[in-house]
């Protein structure tokens, strides 16, 4: 009998740490102890898989033209490809929690790497519109993933430095977004003046990207969820003995992320952010090649609005963590924007370059958006729920703009009415934006 009693009470004590703590680890088990290399590697992983992040569509923006004169693509359907990239965002990003689950976030965003790269490779040889959109379907898969789970994995690894980090991720993103927009007609002109050389390029990068996460694809500690809660409880074993304290594990509730006004909030400020960020990249470089702009400036003018969140990527972040409400960078970021869609609309080869930078700014709505996923949830597992949440919800908000301006396009055969469109979001792009920024977590909004 005390046999039974005391196997009992072994299997449901929690096991001590090194320490003799009864407190349970914060994160996975590589990620309790990390080793110094594997931090390092960690660093590699990001800087790079946020380089390929948007290459696969600032590189097709600058060959836009060439891309609908060689596959016989309308303005309509050149419309539905720019509006693809927000389309495939919502529907696998949602899918990235579960993902990460089960394989781990390191396995899920390797994969994700090698999924752009052979989209990438795959893409510009399909001959075919469908074939086209089927692997720039493939290639933007890999991105959605990677998109979500980078904020989970910035909480889980620097869980102190999450400004920071952030930062870093959001610098590398925009300039690998910079990169593609600014080298790809040079690039193509070397390469023989073929499109189809000139995309696939990119496909090296995304290469290069795999590498760090394969030594982290063993790696399956739950990125996406907190451990269980751990619980105190005294209870005697069998009615007999004394009363001893046994530790169990507890399911945390579920967080229903729809009940918090904040994450519907930050959500549609991604949305609209993103319709603004994927007009712009799918689109900007035409409007001043029609105003007379030669294709490599339209492609260094795209190239200028990208690289300006190269600084302002890594600035932003840290001075929205120290701010209790980051209002004021939404509203400062929203009035560039509309300065810069006004001179688009009034003078869009004369101060060309004036825009191009003020759009630049206008952008940065996207590390600030990062951001404010992870101040606005408490835990990991809020953070990826809010994570793919505001992104899934937000990319799903975005999709009719890219198409809605090339239809604009086609019907009224001029950007009026497309620019026209840009700055009647920004201003409701300005008012959820303040409402987001409210120092406030989803946690205590959807427990109410």
């Amino acid at each position: 009998m005390m046999g039974v009693m005391a196997s009992e009470e072994t299997r449901t004590v929690k096991p001590t740490t090194a320490r003799g703590s009864t407190t349970p680890p914060e994160r996975g088990p590589l990620v309790s102890a990390p080793r110094a290399w594997a931090v390092r590697l960690v660093v590699v992983g990001i800087v790079l898989s946020a380089l390929n992040l948007r290459p696969a569509i600032t590189s097709l923006g600058a060959l836009l033209e060439e891309v609908r004169d060689g596959l016989g693509m309308s303005g309509s359907m050149a419309g539905l490809l720019t509006s693809v990239p927000p389309l495939c965002f919502a529907v696998f990003g949602v899918m990235a929690p579960r993902l990460a689950r089960r394989f781990g976030a390191g396995a899920v965003v390797c994969a994700g790497m090698v999924a752009i790269t052979t989209g990438l490779l795959v893409r510009p040889y399909t001959g075919s519109t469908a074939g086209f959109l089927a692997a720039s379907a493939l290639t933007l898969m890999g991105i959605a993933v990677s998109n979500v789970l980078m904020p989970v994995i910035v909480k889980r690894w620097f869980p102190d430095r999450v400004g920071s980090m952030t930062g870093l991720y959001s610098m590398a993103l925009a300039l690998g977004t910079a990169a593609a927009a600014a080298v790809t007609v040079p690039v193509t002109e070397a390469l023989g003046g073929s499109w189809q050389s000139g995309l696939a390029v990119w496909a090296g990068l995304a290469a290069a990207a795999v590498l760090p996460w394969i030594p982290l694809v063993r790696d399956r500690a739950p990125a996406a969820t907190e451990p269980r809660a751990v619980r105190s409880v005294h209870t005697r074993v069998q009615g007999a003995g004394p009363v001893r304290q046994v530790h169990a594990r507890v399911e945390p509730p579920a967080l229903r992320i729809t009940r918090s006004r904040t994450a519907w909030a930050l959500a549609v400020f991604f949305g609209l952010q993103a319709t603004a960020a994927y007009i712009t990249m799918g689109w900007m470089a035409q409007i001043f090649r029609d105003a007379g702009v030669p294709a490599g400036t339209a492609g260094l003018l795209l190239a200028v609005t990208m690289v300006m969140g190269v600084p302002l990527a890594f600035v932003i972040p840290r001075v929205a963590t120290r701010l209790p409400h980051q209002g004021p960078i939404v509203i400062a970021l929203g009035v560039c924007g509309l300065a810069g869609y006004a001179g688009l609309y009034l003078a869009p080869a004369g101060g060309a370059w004036a825009w191009a930078v003020l759009l630049g700014v206008s952008n940065c709505a996207f590390p600030l958006a990062l951001t404010m996923v992870g101040m606005r949830a408490r835990t990991g597992a809020g953070v990826a729920q809010l994570s793919a949440f505001a992104q899934s919800t937000g990319y799903l908000i975005s999709i009719p703009g890219p198409l809605l301006v090339g239809v604009l396009y086609q019907h009224s055969g001029g950007w009026g009415l497309p620019i026209a469109l840009m700055i009647g979001l920004m201003v409701p792009q300005m008012a959820v934006g303040v409402l987001a920024g409210r120092d406030r977590t989803v946690e205590d909004e959807a427990a109410r």
